[in-house]
């Protein structure tokens, strides 16, 4: 028996155990930012917009959760565009989505290089952009070239986010601060970010409207405890 036992030991001491670690399953914070509009008129000018996120973790890297914006998407000058548009566009927005980290294929526990690049991700989702837009166009364009749209409008959006995380720990050596860096690009599936629709000269749709919004922000992990292979620190 004795000797049954003492191999089992040496066995044991002999098979590599893995790290395991515990995490917060929810996270929520906010953040703020710079959007940049890339749609048919010529000028991609920038505005300001904030925004609040709650997500739920399903490993340490990754992750799903709703997203708010408010802010303003502008573009355009009604000075030097050939048709005299502007818009400021007094946006909200909400989307669905899903994000997938680095650190979930490499190994990182040595440190280095590896250590700080282990919050990289990359998501997508979906979600909506409520469009409240102030147009201002040059009388004498107008009835030359006249630009049809509307003022408000509610499109689809299809967010990617490119960001990482950075993981910093409470007194316990848990996870319970992120600092967030983030820059998304959303496709909008209409004609409303910037409010104007087809030309009624050359009755063309032009290209897909297009927004990005690149935002710093901070997380605050709570919640359930979830069980995880690798550890963050």
């Amino acid at each position: 028996m004795k000797a049954i036992i003492t191999g089992c030991l040496i066995l044991l001491f002999f098979i590599p155990a893995k790290a395991q670690t515990n995490f917060y399953k929810i996270s929520a914070g906010g953040g703020f930012g710079v959007t940049q509009s890339f749609t048919d008129l010529k000028k991609h000018a920038f505005g300001l917009a904030g925004y609040g996120v709650i997500d739920y973790y399903f490993s340490p890297f990754i992750s799903a959760g709703l997203e708010g914006q408010v802010g303003q998407i502008n573009g355009g000058d009604v000075k030097t565009d050939a048709a005299g548009r502007q818009f400021i566009n007094s946006y909200k927005a909400f989307n669905l989505n899903t994000k997938f980290g680095l650190g979930t294929l490499i190994d990182f526990r040595q440190g280095g290089f590896t250590n700080t690049i282990k919050g990289l991700y990359l998501g997508a989702g979906i979600g909506a952009v409520m469009n409240s837009v102030n147009n201002v166009r040059n009388s004498s364009a107008e009835q030359e070239n006249p630009y049809p749209g509307t003022d408000k409008s509610t499109d689809l959006v299809v967010p990617i986010n490119l960001g990482i995380n950075f993981y910093f720990p409470d007194r316990s050596g848990y996870c319970r601060y992120i600092l967030n860096f983030n820059y998304q690009s959303s496709l909008t599936l209409g004609e409303g970010l910037d409010g104007y629709d087809n030309s009624s000269v050359n009755f063309k749709t032009g290209n897909a409207d297009i927004y990005t919004y690149f935002s710093l922000g901070m997380r605050y992990q709570f919640g359930s405890i979830g069980l995880a292979n690798k550890t963050l620190f």
